[in-house]
């Protein structure tokens, strides 16, 4: 981000939490403490003062998709962390939002990982009839632009390897027809690091980031922990864990019982295809060689041209 732009966010960050508490921010550092910058990447920068987050969301975010997301968030609570506001302002030609903040999931303790939070906030989501009208949810356009980043660069043996299995995957998992399902409502982007504990510590867990947030096929809100686990990054007991809670809470995305392959296999393989590329695009530009978890991820997408999708019905185009 721009320096003007960082310190213009950081202002306003600054009234919302003083605005929240009834108490001026007078100059410099307050008794709060300093704005801490949470993210900082091109498709979004995140600070926080306080007990309070702004975030700049990507320059050619849909303003009317964003508010809808931000409406339905609001509407759904004890699922969705409730945004300060549906309405964004504009800074520097960005839409930005503000949320309370919340605790994340501490990576450095992964035995205490939420998959079960994880799961029956999910199956919650998939469940709730959208309030408000909304678009497509957009995990196939992200996949789908991490593989144009990887044609962009530089020609590799393991780039190529990626393309064949993207190639390989129906045309609505690579955003070239629409989503076989227009009715359930899905994150688009879930992984632990979309939840946040709110309020306190001791809290309840909620899921946040709407920029992703739309209607199509529940099974792609599984796809990321169903992938990682066919790809041996996710033990069998954390991949049970999530599936079973899952299945418990009533989540429509895989069957009540038996095999959820059928159901998980093509979005599974589409969330591997696009590790994969971020991975290789990023090697490549670092001019280095993948490390073992990324030749993992392009090791499955070798596999992947000799083993067909499971297509479900609904699904095969």
């Amino acid at each position: 981000m721009t320096p003007p732009l960082l310190s213009d966010l950081a202002d306003r960050v600054r009234i919302a939490a003083h605005s929240r508490t009834g108490t001026g921010t007078g100059a410099g550092i307050c008794a709060c403490g300093a704005v801490v910058t949470l993210a900082d990447r091109a498709d979004a920068t995140v600070v926080r003062h306080a007990g309070t987050v702004a975030k700049a969301h990507a320059p050619d975010t849909d303003a009317a998709a964003l508010t809808a997301r931000l409406t339905t968030a609001a509407r759904i609570p004890g699922v969705l962390l409730r945004p300060l506001t549906t309405t964004p302002v504009t800074l520097h030609g960005r839409p930005v939002t503000f949320w309370p903040y919340g605790g994340p999931v501490d990576p450095d303790a992964p035995d205490a990982a939420p998959w079960e939070a994880a799961a029956t906030l999910l199956a919650r989501l998939h469940r709730t009839s959208p309030p408000v009208p909304l678009p497509p949810m957009r995990g196939p356009a992200k996949a789908a632009r991490a593989i144009a980043r990887l044609r962009a660069s530089a020609p590799d043996p393991a780039a190529d390897t990626v393309l064949r299995a993207w190639a390989t995957l129906p045309a609505w998992a690579r955003d070239e027809s629409p989503l076989p399902d227009t009715a359930t409502l899905c994150h688009g982007d879930l992984h632990l690091g979309q939840l946040v504990r709110h309020p306190g510590p001791e809290g309840p867990w909620l899921l946040i980031d709407v920029d992703d947030l739309g209607v199509g096929p529940a099974a792609w809100d599984l796809a990321r922990p169903a992938a990682w686990y066919a790809c041996g990054l996710l033990p069998p007991d954390e991949w049970t864990r999530f599936l079973d809670a899952y299945r418990a809470s009533g989540g429509p995305a895989v069957p009540p019982e038996g095999d959820p392959w059928p159901a998980l296999d093509v979005p599974a393989r589409a969330l591997t295809v696009q590790t994969a590329a971020r991975t290789v695009t990023k090697a490549l530009a670092a001019e280095r060689l993948l490390d073992d978890v990324e030749q993992s991820l392009v090791d499955a997408c070798a596999r992947m041209a000799s083993i067909p999708a499971q297509l479900p019905r609904n699904l095969a185009k």
